[in-house]
């Protein structure tokens, strides 16, 4: 796929990433306050209508404050990737602009942002030979197994990809089956070939801290989480209709909720795989943007000096 976003790429954009439950979320409303700023959401999660807890979306109070885009406009039972979030990211970024305002790009989904940034590589058709198949290896051994023959052929991708998300393991296996290259090449090569003078006027700026903070902000969130009524979240997906095998319903903290309502998990079970799975994650997202060398990373409490820094780069794209 062609890379869309350099024709609204002519004045500044902001991006502000990290790892989950790192802070994000505050500190955008904080810049947005001071830089005259419209939020654009990076998650591959918070374009679900009915899912709000557990995706850890802006509160409606927050969302009146400042405009929040992205967010809320497919249903749990629609495919939403990379490819659509671009052109839709495209979009809200032109109409940003076109309000005198400045875009900040914001979340936790790191191939959203490298696709926006860098273009999607011209991937091949899908085979329907080989997705039958992959999928028959799913349906008899497990997605398990194929997350296993992931990690064999793209140990890259097999860390990035979790081991529940079969549409994206399949995809990956696809690739490399009908090109005999794996997708995490594909995804060096478009970065290395693709010169975008163009985003000399995007920052992105990373939040970081220090490991045992973070995981200890991650065990209070998963605690948070069902104070604020995952469970009954779930359960009202479920009485809507929307199966529990549904891209959208295998993410974290709603598979995990899944099995407790079920009957195959405790409370207490519950509670400590999802902050387990939480941590990986968390992993997986440092993992990916530690490879952004653009990206100007900074301590989650040093707000003040993401401020000058963002000051400073307004300043010279004037």
């Amino acid at each position: 796929m062609t890379d869309h976003s350099s024709r609204c790429i002519a004045k500044p954009v902001l991006a502000l990433v990290g790892p989950t439950a790192i802070g994000k979320t505050a500190l955008s409303l904080e810049l947005c306050s001071r830089f005259n700023c419209e939020i654009v959401s990076v998650d591959s999660m918070q374009v679900y209508r009915f899912m709000d807890i557990g995706t850890a979306k802006a509160t409606p109070a927050e969302r009146a404050r400042v405009p929040h885009h992205l967010i809320d406009i497919v249903d749990p039972d629609e495919a939403y990737h990379a490819a659509r979030f671009v052109e839709d990211c495209v979009a809200a970024v032109a109409s940003i602009h076109g309000r005198g305002a400045t875009p900040l790009l914001t979340g936790g989904t790191g191939l959203y942002l490298t696709a926006f940034k860098t273009g999607l590589f011209d991937a091949p058709a899908a085979s329907p030979v080989i997705r039958e198949e992959l999928h028959r290896i799913a349906g008899e051994e497990g997605c398990i197994a194929l997350h296993e023959r992931l990690r064999r052929l793209d140990p890259e991708a097999a860390i990035r990809i979790h081991p529940n998300h079969s549409s994206r393991i399949i995809r990956a296996l696809e690739v490399y089956l009908s090109t005999g290259k794996t997708i995490s090449e594909h995804l060096r090569r478009q970065a290395a070939r693709t010169d975008h003078p163009e985003f000399k006027r995007f920052l992105t700026i990373g939040l970081t801290c220090e490991r045992n903070l973070l995981y200890e902000r991650i065990n209070e969130r998963t605690h948070l989480l069902f104070d604020m009524g995952l469970e009954h979240e779930v359960r009202n997906l479920l009485e809507r209709g929307y199966a529990p095998d549904l891209q959208s319903m295998q993410s974290i903290g709603y598979r995990h909720m899944v099995k407790y309502l079920m009957g195959d998990w405790s409370h207490d079970r519950c509670v400590e795989l999802l902050a387990r799975d939480t941590r990986r994650y968390a992993k997986r997202q440092l993992t990916w943007f530690n490879r952004d060398a653009s990206i100007q990373w900074f301590d989650s409490h040093a707000s003040d000096l993401v401020v000058d820094c963002i000051a400073t780069f307004l300043n010279h794209s004037r």
